[in-house]
């Protein structure tokens, strides 16, 4: 399965691997999320070093959806410390944040300019590892959510306003 298939190829294809009409379902990396087969085992992973820790806990969340033994084999395309000590860290990690943690300890917040990865200003990105803030903002978000009225946000509620126009996509 790939990227290129039109929706209901994919469709297709999942609904003959859910069904057991397809024993092996092979595909690049359009199957992060949403794709939920309990049946499914076993899931190999090549090239693993190109993808962020978060992405490689998404694809392994794929398996493991049922009672039964689940086998997730992470295969690098090419070997260094770092790419150990990343892949490493996956395999002790025990949740998705704090594996986002050791993506940007390992490969750095990126810049705005430059050879690295893109990304927001250093200077935004180091503010993520204030975990005090971090846990601040999230604290805050929610009380907002749960007052269920933005009155007091105006730019927010524009916000939300022009998004709701929008169908959104939380990948």
């Amino acid at each position: 399965m790939h990227g290129k298939l039109t929706p209901k190829e994919k469709e297709e294809t999942m609904r003959r691997f859910r069904d057991g009409k397809t024993q092996v379902l092979v595909s690049t990396s359009v199957v992060e999320v949403g794709v939920d087969v309990p049946n499914a085992t076993i899931m190999m992973i090549e090239g693993a070093e190109r993808f962020g820790l978060a992405q490689l806990h998404q694809f392994r969340g794929r398996v493991g959806r049922s009672e039964k033994k689940s086998y997730c084999f992470i295969l690098a395309g090419s070997y260094s410390a770092n790419i150990f000590r990343r892949l490493k860290a996956l395999t002790t990690s025990k949740t998705g944040f704090e594996l986002a943690e050791y993506d940007l300890e390992f490969r750095g917040a990126g810049e705005l300019s430059g050879k690295r990865q893109w990304g927001i200003s250093d200077i935004g990105m180091e503010a993520l590892r204030n975990l005090k803030m971090v846990e601040a903002a999230r604290l805050e978000a929610r009380a907002i959510i749960e007052s269920a009225s933005l009155s007091k946000y105006p730019l927010l509620a524009e916000k939300v306003k022009i998004l709701q126009k929008e169908p959104l996509h939380f990948e």
